[in-house]
């Protein structure tokens, strides 16, 4: 599993979270999640009608994981409704920390009342959001829509419209006013020019003549019949907009039914998905989280709205979905969107196709349920898993896949002895530490952690060699 490709992953996303830990812990930018809303509603891919502890319960394990693969200055970002949004909050508080909370986004989903409601007609879903680490995050200011009146454009790029520079249209606008703001001007073609009213009387310019002499660059002339007029320009601000604000109007990021229209211009009429996320309020998300490049995750991934808008974005993907609809949904979205589909947000980043993704589906689980070790997993999975559980960083390469030495961190040697990775699977020796394999062991000065099924050194002799031992299954289990 690597750390550069785009992931589609059919299976359990809790399982598939535990998987990608080894890999991906601390990396993902942004998490954004669309859990089941637990409305009472029965959805064909999701079971949505449970109870609020039972929906707590399975909520929780998913994001303490989701937790340990954000990056330190990253964030996530949950869609829910009103039936748990309250009770999601207070269990984010617990996982992320009540500091790390940064907003409760109020996106209007509905572009029209249900005029068969009985009480209100619900227009609106929350969009929870915390940060990893609060005094690490760096949001992105939303992009300010050009306007009209920056009509014109200077040498660098840069927009701009021009005023007079002389004062008009106030009770002080007038020579005797401001005194130090009357004075010649040199136009382009040599004359003195001074700012003169429409009538003929002394007006006065809006600068005075130390920022005249700063701001040369900005001045403008213009003849007219009356002769030279001396302009400035006016530069549409170049910081990057106005910061996110916490209610998002369907006019800027889609409702439902944008949402619904896009499904059905991918998958045909015939699609089960009632409430997917409209394409451009993910891009909302992701232009506010994520610059190009960064690595997106979504653990339910539903109709594969994130990542096929991640793909268009250019940022980096992981999807899970645990339905057979991973097969009959996300990836043949991937794969028109690879292809250069033109729906949903597609026209506005200028998306022609290209680029590519991985489909997994999730492996044989490490143990089985009497808690041993299951004999499918091969040796490079369980040593994934030791090093992570030992270190909490991805898995690095030792000297070799074939080699029990996993690698050494903070000047620890880490090893695995299992599945026969010294050629023996006999009890005196391979998975086994005796003193003979102990000296067939690649060498390391200094600690060492051993995993295996058992040892023959006595608690002296590990502790002379400077060796903890760890027995497996147990030992990792217990992790």
């Amino acid at each position: 599993m690597g750390g550069g490709a785009n992931l589609l992953i059919q299976g359990d996303n809790l399982e598939a979270l535990k998987a990608l830990l080894p890999f991906y812990a601390g990396q993902v930018k942004c998490i954004f999640i669309d859990p089941p809303y637990n409305t009472g509603s029965a959805f064909e891919h999701y079971d949505d009608n449970l109870e609020h502890s039972t929906w707590l319960s399975l909520m929780y394990p998913r994001l303490e994981l989701l937790r340990e693969l954000l990056s330190e200055d990253g964030s996530i970002w949950v869609t829910i409704d009103d039936n748990e949004a309250h009770y999601l909050k207070v269990a984010m508080d617990e996982v992320f920390g009540r500091k790390n909370f940064v907003a409760n986004v109020i996106w209007e989903k509905s572009d029209s009342p249900k005029m068969d409601s009985q009480y209100f007609s619900s227009r609106h879903d929350h969009v929870v959001v915390f940060a990893k680490q609060m005094e690490r995050l760096m949001l992105r200011r939303i992009k300010a829509e050009p306007q009209e009146h920056y009509n014109r454009t200077d040498e660098s790029g840069r927009r701009y419209y021009t005023k007079p520079l002389r004062a008009m249209g106030s009770g002080e606008d007038t020579r005797a006013a401001r005194p130090s703001m009357y004075f010649s001007l040199t136009a382009p073609d040599g004359s003195e020019v001074f700012p003169k009213k429409p009538d003929g009387s002394d007006g006065r310019w809006r600068w005075g003549l130390e920022k005249v002499q700063e701001e040369q660059s900005r001045l403008e002339w213009v003849k007219g019949k009356n002769g030279w007029a001396a302009y400035y320009r006016i530069y549409e601000e170049s910081s990057a907009g106005r910061p996110p604000e916490t209610i998002w109007n369907h006019p800027e990021v889609g409702s439902n039914r944008t949402s619904k229209a896009e499904v059905k211009n991918i998958f045909g009429s015939e699609t089960t998905f009632t409430t997917p996320k409209p394409e451009r309020l993910i891009e909302r998300v992701l232009d506010i989280a994520t610059f190009s490049g960064d690595l997106v995750l979504d653990s339910f991934l539903g109709s594969g709205t994130t990542a096929a808008v991640a793909h268009k974005m250019g940022r980096r993907y992981i999807g899970i979905e645990m339905g057979e609809h991973a097969v009959t949904h996300c990836a043949p979205r991937l794969r028109k969107v690879i292809e250069g589909e033109q729906g949903g947000i597609s026209e506005s980043v200028g998306w022609r196709g290209g680029g590519g993704f991985r489909f997994l589906r999730l492996g044989e689980p490490l143990f089985d349920p009497m808690g041993l070790i299951n004999p499918a997993v091969r040796f490079r999975q369980l040593a994934t898993f030791v090093w992570f559980s030992e270190t909490h960083t991805p898995m690095v390469q030792g000297d070799g896949p074939d080699s029990p030495l996993l690698g050494v961190h903070e000047s620890v040697a880490i090893y695995l002895l299992y599945n026969g990775i010294l050629g023996d699977k006999r009890p005196d020796c391979g998975n086994v530490l005796t003193s003979k394999v102990l000296e067939s062991l690649p060498r390391h000065v200094g600690p060492k952690v051993i995993f295996g099924e058992a040892t023959r050194l006595g608690a002296e002799r590990l502790r002379a060699q400077g060796i903890t031992f760890k027995q497996t299954p147990f030992d990792l289990k217990a992790r």
